[in-house]
């Protein structure tokens, strides 16, 4: 798995650092002498999916380049409550100020990471893959995708630019149309670009605009968008009907939530995207403990 370069956030730890920091830790400078040394043992305090080590480490050695992470476990192992994942060893001082920072990006990250493996195992048996979306925090979104891939999850794009959603508003832009034709031309600019794209999706929110686009040639996936579980069936044995089984993926989205999430799973659609594994995510609880 491709852990993110620290070069990528590490503008994150810097803002973060700013915002907490500020002139100085005047706690532990009055309580702490400058050359004491120590070791803070980083606690996962509910079980969970560990993700965000390289951050941690990351933080640390923004705060202060002596200081260490040591017995660091992987990111994405399975943790129990109570288990220690790493060791930061270094000056106390330095240790206490990298503290709380260290410990946000890596309960939110765990917290995506383990929200996510939850969704995977909810569809278990049924094929389907759990995919996240550009409904990212700002300035979050390598990491955050990151930790949708340590929970076991896939990856849509990432942004505007790798890959085409032609989707509702842009269909909507282009006033009443012809649909089929609309994303035929769509396509052919595509393919004439000098732009490369992972893929070409169309968004379509009913059974009558799915058969429409199926019928272009050059459409990789189609997002049936709030669909119910017998729109969804429907959508696949169209799929399927037309042969386009295994060359053009249905991705549901919309509306997904932990208690409905196995059913859409059963309906025989590829990709499930959703949106709370980064915009409703709880961190996970951990903690700091000095040795």
């Amino acid at each position: 798995m491709q852990v993110p370069k620290l070069e990528s956030y590490l503008s994150l730890i810097e803002m973060a650092k700013r915002e907490d920091l500020g002139a100085g830790d005047v706690t532990s400078e009055a309580t702490i002498e400058a050359d004491r040394q120590g070791r803070g043992a980083i606690v996962f305090l509910e079980k969970g999916i560990l993700c965000g080590m390289s951050v941690v480490e990351g933080v640390l050695r923004c705060y202060d380049k002596k200081l260490v992470l040591e017995e660091s476990l992987d990111d994405g192992e399975s943790v129990a409550g109570g288990t220690v994942v790493g060791v930061a060893v270094g000056g106390m001082r330095s240790i206490l100020a990298a503290e709380r920072v260290a410990l946000n990006f890596l309960g939110r990250l765990s917290g995506i990471a383990t929200s996510t493996a939850e969704y995977v195992a909810a569809v278990k048996g049924t094929g389907v893959k759990i995919c996240d979306t550009r409904k990212t925090t700002p300035g979050w979104r390598e990491l955050e995708k990151y930790a949708v891939r340590c929970g076991g999850g896939v990856n849509h794009r990432y942004g505007l630019y790798d890959a085409v959603l032609i989707k509702d508003n842009h269909l909507a832009a282009l006033g009443k149309c012809d649909l089929r034709q609309a994303v035929a031309e769509a396509v052919k600019k595509i393919g004439a670009g000098q732009r490369e794209a992972a893929f070409i999706e169309v968004e379509v929110d009913s059974l009558e605009q799915l058969r429409l686009v199926l019928q272009v040639e050059g459409v990789d996936m189609v997002l049936l968008d709030n669909m119910t579980e017998r729109q969804l069936r429907e959508a696949v044995a169209i799929r399927d009907e037309m042969g386009l089984g295994g060359k053009v993926l249905l991705e549901a989205s919309g509306g997904v939530t932990m208690s409905n999430v196995r059913q859409i799973g059963r309906t025989g659609v590829d990709r499930i995207s959703v949106g709370a594994l980064t915009h409703t995510v709880r961190s996970l609880n951990v903690g700091l403990d000095l040795m």
